[in-house]
């Protein structure tokens, strides 16, 4: 131990490495990293709804708020409505939730986007939906 303590009291007062050797050991790193680029993109990735526990992924991703989600229903919209609205109440509670947005696309798929994105939506949409609004309450 006694030698162990003499050998790091010499090596520490040597003298420090001569500059060509301090430039051999020099390293550049790259500081863009892919990772942080990959960060701050947005990914866009499709789903498939066959059963109601599939949603969890696109519930999960949407909390997360860096996907936009392209989901498929034809499969659970075939095999039993009563699932498909639950599941997709389900999806409309945490979108409103986290602040995204959700719609239709055709008959057969959702757009569901984090609060980042919003969805266009065309006039002619707008107005059924808010004539839709006033007959429902009346």
């Amino acid at each position: 131990m006694v030698a162990s303590l003499k050998e790091k009291i010499k090596n520490f007062f040597k003298p420090g490495p001569s500059e060509e050797e301090a430039e051999e050991e020099y390293v550049e790193l790259d500081t863009t990293s892919k990772e942080t680029e990959d960060k701050s993109k947005i990914l866009v990735r499709p789903y498939t709804i066959e059963d109601f526990p599939d949603i969890k992924g696109i519930l999960d991703t949407l909390r997360e708020g860096k996907t936009i989600s392209l989901v498929n229903i034809k499969p659970l919209k075939d095999k039993d409505l009563i699932e498909l609205k639950r599941a997709v109440n389900k999806i409309k509670k945490t979108c409103d939730a986290v602040g995204g947005d959700i719609a239709g696309f055709g008959e057969d798929w959702l757009v569901v986007v984090p609060d980042r994105a919003r969805i266009y939506r065309s006039k002619q949409m707008e107005e059924i939906k808010i004539k839709g609004d006033v007959k429902d309450d009346e």
